[in-house]
């Protein structure tokens, strides 16, 4: 009996015991039940890396890993051990990014810049106060931490590990004092810059530096001191091994542009002076050499000196001074003088010498209270001005470019050189040669005239230079090719350089003025036949550049990669089967990117990708080995890098499931060990059950493409509503990952939603943009529709831009589609042919003609094309409902694009609506615009395919009146769920 109660009592304990057990697995099993990816908190909270550097003996890897919107991380770890240092560093930018972390050159120290965290910068962005950015130390070994306030800029010490210099902003009472100061000679920028000692953790203040920099051993230390009153301003030197600083230059002047020699052997700096006839500063150029530890060397040109200098002409301030490689001469620009408006009032008030000299001393005192009372003839003032622009038929360019270009136009400089040894000015560029460049060497520079091909270029987009070889000795000039279209670099030697004419590459040899057609001998073809655009015979891009001296280049025929002497040949086959087996060696890895031409005597490493399975993968040749050899090959995509000074190896791998995350390696890229995991939450969310690749065959009997991304919980034998989305060819995307993002569509969001999407391949028919689409587009949806994953009564498309005209332009050739958005669309050929591209300031003339749009001549000789092919001409054929963005500062495609298109749909009582985003350009940017975009396009589309009740701005607008309570209301559940989603 008394056992079985023991029993009993066991058998309720462990029930007992058992229900909190099982409460709390079920409870973590609906915590990580995975969800749609639909609520714009968890789309702006995807976290992302970006900056990433490695350490030059490849032992530390670090970056930022930043949410879409929020305040971000640095992450420094070690590659092959666990170490690991995690820092909160506020709200990184999104954009960019080189420069925020560091090594130094031991790979002992690193050092990163803080941000303001985002809840205090909008603080102060409200109250109108400035930013500022701090940077932090860590010693690596000890992990002991430095952190500096209101760094702008921070660097170590190149090649000597010992410094890290750190500039700060200028003190706030400066930056009010200069803002209230007119005249430019009072103003000055020097701040403090801290020079940190690495070994001893002391720092070195050093006072009113403007500029500073590193030779490359990082045994100098030079800056420019700008001081209130040019008081002290000159360029000093500091010896970092005994620390003794040497003034070099000293006076009440201007300095700028201090710029080391790439070896750090020379510096050279500009010195400018004000002068009262002239609003611009005189400069003269100044060049230091032969350092030792008392300093170096120094030569200066003053151009008042010289008479063989242009009259009213100065060395300009906007480009760096450059010691020649053999210190010969110093290059540098030139540009013209800007009187002062008052100066020639003054010339002709001013009695000469002479008359002076001659007065009468006993002239009367009234005679000068006569001159006294004379006022000075007033300025006009600015608002009596019309403004008025002239367009006139003969400019070259049109004013818009003109305007688009005119920081580059007031900051062009003539590229002249003195020459040091004859104490002799040569003016290299001039106004018939005007854009002259140095080559490698120094021994020629390479010029390009333009003039009687620039507005015919700018008219019909093919644009041609007539070349000029320039001997920098003598400054003697010869033409070297006559209206050449295809002009690349120089070779690293600077004896040659490349270009492209009648379907082969060719070199010209610049000492003996020789051609060499190099590739008329190579047993295949540079022309790129898969350029669908309207050029004749273009090159193949890309080029993969100019082997180590010069010896040959490296060309890719889009699919092989071939090396060819420089003066000509059969060449070598480098990869060997690529056309064969179909794979395209496309891009070579740039390892070190201070290479001076590519070494063939160490590894080469090319991205490889299978043009009909979408594989692709790293291959490697090896010196004296034909063909590659395949180190990573999947239904992926990778990049790869490598530590400066070790056979420390990074790769990416990305999926279209798996996020490009961070692999170390050594050079074969066995066992990639992975450092990196950018969304661990990813799991927790719902993602696409994977792609098909689908083939299908254009009407006009193309062989395509297109990548199939199958819906979240996808079962076989079900068809699901389709999301269409385009540009050009994108079924190459097939295994790149794409991260969550509230940018309007995104294909991971809306498989996560329960959308299939299909990327299909256009090719392009000369004169027929639209028709193209409609023969590529309609094919594969039905080839899509076939495997039966696609519900062919539930398909919407999308495209931006020139997907966005494909779009307008689609539904007025079928019903297909039961809901369309088109972003930033053309819609009629004929009034987009004659507008202007605004961000660039040109006409849309030559994309029309010789790029993008695809068609022959203009719309006069070739009416019935532009016509065909425009969405407005075809409106009343439009039965699909219709979403158009266009952002009133479209600097792309003139909003009016789209308004022409609404405007007419719209009066014929088709179903429309509008976008338009206050002050946005062709795309979004701002944070809040991005977000409502994105909710109306899932709004848009999940009503049209999936069912859903449609909003009331979908159903009948918004009036004016109400538009700003609907935003707010809108923004306020936007912000409602972010604080919900929080709290759970």
């Amino acid at each position: 009996m008394r056992r079985t109660t023991n029993i009993l009592v066991a058998l309720v304990l462990c029930l007992f015991l058992a229900i909190p057990v099982y409460s709390a697995q079920a409870d973590t099993k609906a915590q990580v039940k995975p969800k749609p990816i639909e609520e714009v908190s968890d789309i702006m909270a995807w976290k992302s890396i970006r900056a990433s550097v490695l350490s030059n003996n490849g032992e530390w890897f670090a970056y930022i890993l930043a949410p879409q919107e929020g305040d971000g991380e640095v992450i420094i770890r070690q590659t092959k051990g666990e170490k690991e240092f995690l820092f909160p560093i506020g709200e990184a930018p999104r954009y960019g990014g080189s420069g925020l972390i560091s090594f130094s050159e031991d790979s002992l120290w690193a050092a990163y810049t803080i941000f303001p965290k985002r809840e205090e910068a909008r603080k102060l962005q409200k109250q109108k106060k400035k930013l500022y950015n701090d940077a932090k130390a860590i010693n690596l070994k000890s992990g002991k931490e430095y952190e500096f306030e209101k760094v702008k800029k921070f660097s170590f010490s190149q090649e000597n590990p010992g410094w890290l210099t750190l500039h700060k902003y200028p003190s706030e009472a400066q930056s009010k004092s200069e803002d209230n100061q007119s005249k430019s000679e009072d103003k000055w920028s020097g701040s403090d810059l801290l020079l940190f000692d690495l070994k001893t953790a002391e720092p070195l203040n050093i006072g009113n530096v403007s500029e500073f920099a590193f030779n490359k051993k990082g045994d100098w230390l030079a800056w420019v001191i700008d001081a209130q009153g040019k008081s002290g301003n000159g360029v000093q030197l500091r010896n970092t091994s005994s620390g003794v600083i040497v003034p070099v230059e000293n006076d009440k002047a201007e300095y700028k542009k201090l710029t080391w020699t790439e070896k750090g052997n020379g510096l050279t700096v500009l010195k400018g002076k004000e002068d009262e006839g002239f609003e611009n500063k005189l400069f003269s150029v100044i060049g230091f050499y032969n350092f030792s530890s008392s300093g170096p060397q120094k030569i200066s040109y003053v151009p008042g000196k010289d008479k063989s200098f242009p009259e009213k002409m100065t060395i300009s301030p906007n480009r760096n001074p450059m010691w020649t490689d053999d210190f010969s001469g110093i290059l540098f620009g030139i540009h013209e003088l800007k009187e002062k408006k008052d100066k020639k009032k003054k010339s002709e008030d001013t009695p000469k010498t002479e008359e002076i000299k001659g007065k009468d001393k006993t002239e009367k005192p009234e005679d000068k209270t006569e001159k006294t009372k004379e006022k000075p003839e007033k300025d006009i003032d600015k608002q009596d001005l019309p403004g008025l622009v002239i367009w006139h038929w003969l400019d070259k360019r049109i004013q818009p470019m003109q305007q688009v270009q005119e920081k580059r136009d007031k900051n062009f400089s003539y590229l002249c050189i003195y020459r040091v040894k004859e104490s002799k000015f040569l003016r290299l560029a001039d106004d018939k040669v005007r854009d002259v460049t140095a080559a490698p060497k120094h021994l020629w520079a390479i010029g390009q005239d333009n003039r009687q091909y620039e507005l015919d270029g700018n008219l019909y987009g093919r644009h041609y230079n007539d070349i000029y070889v320039i001997d920098l000795k003598s400054g003697e000039r010869k033409l070297a090719l006559k209206k050449c279209r295809w002009f690349f670099s120089p070779s690293p030697d600077g004896s040659h350089f490349l270009y492209y004419k009648e379907g082969n590459f060719h070199t010209y040899e610049m000492a003996t003025g020789k051609t060499y057609n190099i590739t008329k001998e190579v047993p295949t073809s540079f022309i790129d036949t898969e350029n669908d655009q309207n050029v004749i015979d273009p090159p193949i891009y890309p080029r993969l550049g100019w082997t180590k001296g010069g010896e040959s280049v490296l060309l890719y025929d889009n699919w092989d990669v071939w090396n060819i002497p420089v003066d000509g040949g059969k060449g070598v086959c480098l990869t060997v089967n690529g056309k064969k087996e179909q794979i395209r060696f496309q891009r070579r890895f740039r390892l070190d990117p201070e290479e001076k031409g590519i070494d063939l005597a160490k590894p080469l490493y090319l991205s490889a990708y299978e043009e009909w399975t979408k594989k692709s993968g790293i291959a490697r040749i090896d010196k004296g080995k034909p063909g590659v050899k395949m180190l990573c090959w999947d239904d992926a995509v990778y990049s790869l890098f490598k530590a400066k000074k070790a056979e420390v190896y990074l790769y990416t791998r990305q999926t279209y499931k798996d996020y490009p995350d961070y692999y170390v390696s050594g050079r074969s890229l066995k066992k990639g060990k992975r450092i990196t995991e950018d969304n661990p939450k990813q799991k927790n969310y719902l993602w696409s059950d994977g792609c098909r690749l689908v083939d299908y065959t254009s009407v006009k009997g193309d062989k395509l493409q297109a990548a199939l991304f199958l819906p979240a919980n996808y079962e076989k034998g079900k068809s699901y509503p389709t999301i269409v989305y385009y540009y050009e060819k994108l079924s190459q995307r097939m295994n790149n990952y794409f991260a969550p993002a509230a940018r309007g569509f995104n294909k991971s969001v809306y498989t996560s939603c329960g959308y299939a999407v299909l990327m299909p391949d256009i090719v392009y028919q000369i004169n027929d943009p639209g028709m193209s689409a409609v023969w590529c587009v309609l094919p594969a949806v039905k080839a899509a529709a076939d495997t039966g994953i696609v519900d062919i009564n539930r398909v919407g498309i999308h495209g931006h831009s020139w997907g966005g005209y494909q779009t307008a332009f689609l539904i007025t050739q079928t019903d297909m589609f039961k809901a369309a958005i088109a972003g930033a669309p053309l819609t009629n050929m004929i009034s987009m042919y004659s507008s202007v591209y605004w961000n660039s300031g040109s006409a849309n003339q030559p994309i029309f003609e010789s790029s993008q749009g695809r068609f022959k001549g203009n719309y006069l000789d070739n009416l019935d094309a532009y016509t065909r092919n425009s969405p407005v001409y075809y409106a009343n054929k439009v039965n699909t409902p219709l979403i158009i963005l266009h952002n009133d500062k479209d600097g792309a495609v003139d909003w009016n694009q789209g308004i022409e298109y609404y405007n007419t749909l719209r009066q014929l009582k088709k179903p429309v609506i509008m976008l338009q985003y206050k002050g946005e350009n062709h795309g979004l940017r701002k944070q809040p615009n991005l977000k409502d975009y994105y909710i109306r396009m899932r709004e848009f589309f999940d009503h049209h395919l999936m069912g859903k009740p449609a909003p009331k701005w979908l159903k009948q607008g918004i009036s004016h009146l109400d538009l700003e309570k609907h935003i707010e209301e809108r923004t306020k559940a936007i912000l409602k769920k972010k604080k919900d989603e929080k709290k759970k």
